[in-house]
């Protein structure tokens, strides 16, 4: 079995976390504003063990979605103030997205912080999915649960660098693709800093 197709060597990646990430980390031209103000954010990492090996559970968003219509990402977003810590967050989260039980749910560890364009500091947790579940997508917020192999997301040779024009330049970012799925951005830079921390 590859490394990267066990849990223990995840685990004992998420020990030693490496830096903190950023959806600027590819555009170092780009001068942050000292002193700005992130918003608190969580997603969830899930991975479920399968008899084709670890699977990472992702959604595809909504296309009528105000922001980031119909792209991939985990299961997540900010951190509410009835939420006890940025892990129940993304649980919460979790449950409402893709009805994954909390009961289902073992926490491995969390990643440092990744800073997002839309100004949020969101923390990785990543964790074990237990058991099969019947996958219920948010109405109007999820349209597509599916799954992507943990070795192909743990290869960084799988990852591309591309550019978007946006906001008056290019902004170069990170992408995965697998199969019909077009991973990129923050999640795909989160990936990449998991990637990184395994294959160390």
């Amino acid at each position: 079995m590859p490394v990267t197709d066990r849990l223990d060597n995840l685990q004992a990646a998420l020990e030693h976390p490496g830096a903190a990430s950023s959806d600027y980390d590819l555009n170092t031209n780009v001068v942050l504003p000292e002193g700005r103000v992130l918003r608190p954010a969580a997603v969830l990492v899930p991975i479920l063990e399968t008899p084709q090996g670890l699977q990472v559970i992702l959604t595809k968003r909504s296309s009528v979605l105000k922001h980031h219509p119909g792209q991939v990402a985990f299961p997540g977003g900010k951190v509410d103030e009835g939420d006890a810590s940025p892990t129940d967050a993304a649980l919460r989260e979790a449950e409402e997205e893709i009805a994954l039980p909390r009961t289902s749910v073992e926490v491995m560890g969390l990643m440092n912080p990744h800073e997002t364009v839309t100004g949020f500091n969101v923390t990785p947790v990543v964790a074990r999915v237990t058991e099969e579940f019947e996958a219920v997508p948010e109405e109007g917020e999820v349209a597509e649960v599916f799954r992507a192999p943990l070795t192909h997301l743990m290869t960084p040779a799988n990852y591309i660098i591309e550019g978007r024009f946006w906001r008056g330049a290019v902004r170069r970012y990170y992408a995965v693709p697998y199969g019909p799925y077009y991973i990129w951005g923050a999640t795909a830079r989160i990936l990449r800093a998991l990637a990184d921390q395994v294959q160390r």
